[in-house]
């Protein structure tokens, strides 16, 4: 409501932006639609983040830009405010009113070493049947882009290491243009359970080009020697044979020690 007038009729066309914070800038802007020369934009739109973890919930923090889309010059920045995602509940709508500030900073000193790249949904789950670990590729969400139209063609590597022969390399197929993969794909290494706790899954996704070497998107590694997430994931599979445990993940583009070539 009231926005500033931007153009020379006296109105906008407004259309509103999020980013998450902190968080790669690319991989996770979402966007309205615009609407035409008004100052009291109604939307009615539902954007949606999918692969949300709980460590988000606490530690990040909802950026809302609202711009003026302009045909001849670069689009105008009207207005923006933001909502830490702590202060919101599970399963229960809030609504805000809240006065749009200028254009507030972004910290720049985030380790660039974290920039995020996108999420990826994983199971795991200790098969005693197969005695062995099951591990699910089901999808991946806000890939971050590597091709030249704006998306990527992106496939996911698992490694159970240490691994001295190479053996324990599973590829999903590849999904051709898109940052939002369905994979649905299952591998099993079949190893004894009391072994899984001196090993670490390492998943990396990657974008497949034709003639040339494929683009490292991010990877995560779950395992005992992880931290947060990724530690209790590999945790509570270990502790619940025969349940298959679902968890995003948040992608990154550091892996120690992951040789960075395909």
């Amino acid at each position: 409501q009231g926005l500033k007038p931007m153009d020379h009729n006296g109105l906008a066309d407004p259309y509103v932006k999020l980013h998450l914070l902190p968080g790669a800038s690319k991989a996770n802007k979402l966007r309205t639609k615009t609407l035409r020369n008004t100052l009291n934009p109604t939307w009615n739109e539902t954007l949606t983040y999918y692969g949300i973890t709980d460590e988000d919930m606490i530690r990040k923090t909802l950026r809302i830009s609202v711009c003026d889309e302009d045909k001849f010059r670069h689009n105008e920045f009207i207005g923006e405010t933001r909502i830490p995602l702590k202060k919101l509940k599970p399963n229960q709508t809030k609504n805000f009113s809240i006065c749009l500030e200028k254009q507030l900073p972004i910290d720049k000193t985030e380790d660039k070493s974290l920039e995020e790249r996108g999420r990826i949904l994983i199971s795991l789950k200790y098969s005693s049947q197969k005695q062995g670990l099951l591990v699910g590729i089901i999808r991946c969400a806000h890939l971050a882009a590597m091709d030249a139209n704006g998306y990527s063609d992106p496939y996911v590597k698992t490694y159970l290491k240490p691994d001295e022969d190479k053996k324990s390399k599973h590829k999903t197929a590849v999904k051709k243009k898109t940052l939002n993969p369905e994979f649905n794909e299952e591998f099993c290494y079949e190893i004894k359970h009391g072994d899984l706790a001196k090993k670490t899954l390492e998943v990396t996704v990657w974008d497949y080009d034709i003639g040339k070497s494929n683009d490292f998107i991010g990877g995560v590694v779950l395992g005992i020697n992880a931290k947060g997430e990724r530690l209790k994931h590999w945790f509570d599979c270990l502790k619940n044979k025969d349940k298959k445990i679902e968890r995003w993940h948040t992608l990154t583009n550091e892996l120690p020690g992951a040789v960075l070539s395909d």
